[in-house]
């Protein structure tokens, strides 16, 4: 009888002990697949992320200008940064707006690469393309002033600087062209410029910039500069002569 019992209780505890055996290995296995499920998600969002970063350093989604008010804009091109640069500075200086002009497709190296029948060099000798531009200036009318850079491609301004100066009405405007060069001046650059705008354009002597140019020639070649005054109104402000109020976004309203 003691013989049978021992036997039983062993039985017993053999089929308990089988039994915490399996729920354990259920839980791990729940657990690994839990942490497999949240680390493909992270992956994924990583991935999602540096696609969205990639985008926006090729150009490909350009926002909108955002205004602050100003009545001055720095718009400009750059591939590779050295006019980028300038810009930055010339905002510093003048408290104006800015606008990359950024292009629909993206320059790659091997568009850029000189004398080699790449997309640059073809662009340059054709006087009539206009490369498309992602993205646009809200409320160009705002401004009175317009800086504009680019850098010297075979002696001229990109093609792509036309396409911006053709789709705005500047007129009235006055227009400032910076460049940059490792060697070539500004030239007849911005001249060859001039017949793109309507005849009220103010176009002032532009200034190149080489790569090595500090933030101090900048602010010394802006403040040299005899701007027009602002005649630009502020928002809910009242034009008794054209009886019209000026609301935030730019637009005249009768009143």
């Amino acid at each position: 009888m003691r013989r049978f019992l021992a036997f039983f209780l062993a039985v017993c505890m053999i089929s308990v002990l089988a039994a915490c055996g399996a729920e354990g290995t259920g839980e791990s296995s729940v657990s690994e697949g839990a942490e497999g499920s949240v680390a493909d998600a992270e992956t994924q969002s990583n991935a999602e992320g540096q696609t969205d970063t990639t985008a926006d350093e090729s150009g490909a989604e350009n926002t909108d200008s955002a205004s602050s008010g100003s009545n001055i804009l720095v718009a400009w091109f750059s591939c590779t940064g050295t006019t980028e640069q300038i810009a930055e500075w010339v905002v510093n200086a003048t408290g104006a707006d800015s606008y990359e002009i950024v292009p629909e497709v993206p320059y790659t190296e091997d568009d850029l690469a000189y004398y080699t029948g790449g997309r640059a060099d073809q662009e340059q000798a054709d006087s009539s393309a206009r490369p498309a531009i992602s993205g646009g200036v809200e409320n160009i009318e705002q401004y009175d002033v317009i800086f504009l850079g680019y850098p010297i491609w075979h002696g001229q301004a990109p093609r792509i600087i036309s396409t911006f100066l053709e789709i705005y009405d500047f007129s009235g405007m006055t227009i400032i062209p910076f460049c940059t060069s490792h060697s070539s001046g500004i030239g007849s650059s911005a001249e060859n410029l001039h017949s793109l705008c309507d005849d009220t354009v103010t176009w002032m002597d532009g200034r190149r910039f080489s790569g090595d140019a500090a933030e101090g020639d900048v602010a010394e070649w802006v403040e040299g500069l005899e701007l027009p005054e602002s005649e630009a109104r502020t928002a809910g402000e009242l034009g008794f002569e054209t009886k019209t109020a000026l609301l935030s976004r730019g637009y005249e309203m009768p009143i």
